[in-house]
């Protein structure tokens, strides 16, 4: 991991969550609820899952199409948790080569990739819409319960929407963070 360099007041100010400016404000307040109700929606998956376990080995009475909700559901709550993940810097990096280069070259490379976090994210939006609309012409149906498969596509494309949003707008924030004068403390 990369050491903890000291900056001025003014570089420390723009990048915590409180200087994002009023569209990163409001970025980072929808994409944390997101990821709450992906939460919220995780954990009831896991209650459905413990009461059809319970039910299949106490009275052989199982939530009936337990699986296929689970399947669809569990896609569109992951993709709820992407935009937080990024606008808080969760994504995972492999700083390795980056760990001696100065500050400014490693927000110029932060910059590009959250261009490419938001260009992937827009991308699998656009791709997930279209594929719920081919299955929604199709007809497909889930097997157990007979839920239309294109409804589970559909509800991912908001998640993934917002993550490229997200990836964008912290492309932008990132390259800002250029101009704000770093110094380093040598030990």
């Amino acid at each position: 991991m990369q050491e903890p360099i000291a900056v001025d007041a003014a570089a420390d100010a723009a990048m915590g969550a409180s200087e994002f400016g009023p569209i990163g404000r409001m970025l980072l307040t929808i994409s944390r609820w997101a990821a709450i109700l992906g939460g919220v929606i995780f954990v009831a998956l896991v209650v459905m899952s413990i009461v059809s376990i319970v039910g299949r080995k106490l009275a052989s009475a199982p939530v009936p199409g337990d699986v296929e909700i689970l399947q669809m559901t569990a896609a569109f709550a992951s993709a709820l948790f992407f935009a937080y993940c990024h606008m808080k810097r969760g994504d995972v990096k492999v700083d390795f080569f980056t760990a001696k280069m100065p500050p400014r070259i490693v927000q110029t490379l932060d910059a590009f990739g959250s261009l490419l976090v938001g260009l992937v994210g827009l991308l699998l939006a656009w791709r997930t819409a279209a594929g719920a609309i081919t299955v929604m012409e199709s007809g497909e149906t889930s097997m157990i319960l007979g839920i239309p498969q294109w409804i589970s596509q559909a509800l991912m494309v908001p998640g993934f929407a917002l993550l490229g949003v997200v990836g964008i707008y912290m492309m932008v924030h990132c390259w800002g963070l250029r101009n704000v004068p770093v110094t380093e403390v040598k030990p």
